[in-house]
C-alpha cells in the first residue's frame, strides 16, 4: 500500500486531515468502482476502450487483471476509506521501458478535492522510486484544464500540444502532452 497524509491548501482545492492512499484493487470494490465508473462525465476525459456505459463485469474484469499484474501498476484511490477512483502506470516497452504513461480518473463526487493531486504525487513517486522509472508523461484532453491543473501542481511540464490527435464524440481534439522526469 502506497500511503500519504494529506494537507494540501490550495484556493479552490482541500484534503486538509484527509488520508489519501493507493492500494491494490479487491474484488469486493466490484461495485463500488463500477457505480462510480458509469458515469458519461468521467468516461468523456478517458479514452474509447474504457467501457460506457460500465458494468459490474467490467469492473470485475479489469480488478481481475490488475491482480495479475508483477509489479503492480494499477490502484485503488482511497480517501478516509472510500474508494474515490483508479490511478495506474503503463511502463513502455523496447527503447521507453524507462518510462510509464499515466492514466487516472476520480469519481465525479470526488472531483475539486485535491485527491487526484495527491494521488499522482503518490504514483509519481512509486514511479521513479520502485519501478525506476526515468520519465512519466500523461497526454489530457484539450478541454480537461482541471486534469491538467493536477499535473502541473505535481511538478509536470507541458511539452507538447498534438493537434487534433484525438477523435471522441464525432469531433477531434488536440491533446495536450505533459511529463516529469526524475531528478537524477
Amino acid at each position: 500500500m502506497i500511503t500519504i497524509d494529506q494537507v494540501y491548501d490550495n484556493s479552490k482545492e482541500q484534503v486538509s486531515n484527509s488520508k489519501v492512499i493507493l492500494r491494490p484493487l479487491q474484488l469486493s470494490d466490484t461495485s463500488v468502482l463500477a457505480s462510480l465508473a458509469n458515469n458519461k462525465n468521467v468516461s468523456d476525459n478517458l479514452r474509447d476502450y474504457f467501457p460506457s456505459p460500465y458494468s459490474d463485469a467490467d469492473a470485475k474484469t479489469f480488478i481481475e487483471l490488475t491482480q495479475s499484474e508483477n509489479p503492480q501498476q494499477n490502484f485503488a484511490i482511497v480517501c478516509d476509506d472510500q474508494l474515490c477512483g483508479v490511478i495506474g502506470l503503463i511502463v513502455q516497452q523496447d527503447v521507453y521501458q524507462k518510462s510509464a504513461e499515466l492514466g487516472y480518473w476520480l469519481g465525479e463526487p470526488f472531483w475539486g478535492k485535491g485527491i487526484a493531486t495527491a494521488a499522482v504525487k503518490q504514483i509519481t513517486r512509486y514511479g521513479f522510486e520502485d519501478l525506476n522509472l526515468l520519465r512519466i508523461y500523461a497526454g489530457i484532453f484539450e478541454f480537461n484544464r482541471a486534469s491538467m491543473q493536477v499535473l502541473i501542481k505535481n511538478g509536470f511540464e507541458e511539452e507538447a500540444v498534438f493537434r487534433h490527435a484525438v477523435f471522441k464524440h464525432g469531433k477531434t481534439w488536440n491533446e495536450h502532452r505533459y511529463a516529469k522526469i526524475k531528478q537524477l
